[in-house]
C-alpha cells in the first residue's frame, strides 16, 4: 500500500546560466527610493538591487550615496553572467541618477549610452504642488 503511494521522482533540470556581454540597465531614480535593473538585450532581468535590499531605511534610501552602493551591488551580482557594456535607461527625477551612472562606470562596466525615457505627461491630471522648503 505505501508503495503505491510513492510518486515517481520527478528529473529538476538545473536552469542553465547564459552568458551575455551586452545588456540594459534601468535605474529607476524617485524621491524616497532608487531600483536598477540590469536586464539582456530583450529585457529578461539579469540582476537588480534597490536601496532597502542593502540595508537603507527611510530618508537615506533617496540619497547619492546609497544610489551608488545600489549600482555596485547589481554590478556585482550580474558579474557570473560576464557583463561587460551597457545601455542605460534612466527615470525618475530622484537624487540617485548620475551617481548611480557613475558607480555602473567605476565597476568596470562600459556604458554605451545613456536615454533618459522619464514620462512626460501631456496634460492630463493636475501635478502635486512645489515644495517650499
Amino acid at each position: 500500500m505505501a508503495e503505491a503511494a510513492e510518486q515517481p521522482k520527478v528529473k529538476v533540470r538545473k536552469k542553465k546560466k547564459q552568458m551575455v556581454t551586452r545588456g540594459r540597465a534601468y535605474v529607476q531614480a524617485t524621491y524616497n527610493n532608487t531600483i536598477v535593473t540590469l536586464t539582456d538585450q530583450q529585457g529578461n532581468v539579469i540582476a537588480w538591487s534597490s536601496a532597502g535590499k542593502n540595508g537603507f531605511k527611510g530618508p537615506k534610501k533617496s540619497t547619492p550615496y546609497a544610489a551608488g552602493v545600489i549600482a555596485r551591488a547589481a554590478v556585482d551580482k550580474a558579474r557570473e553572467y560576464n557583463l561587460r557594456e551597457v545601455d542605460v535607461f534612466l527615470k525618475g527625477v530622484g537624487s540617485g541618477r548620475e551617481s548611480a551612472v557613475r558607480a555602473l562606470h567605476a565597476s568596470g562596466i562600459e556604458v554605451l549610452s545613456i536615454k533618459d525615457i522619464t514620462p512626460i505627461p501631456h496634460n492630463g491630471p493636475r501635478p502635486k504642488k512645489p515644495r517650499r522648503v
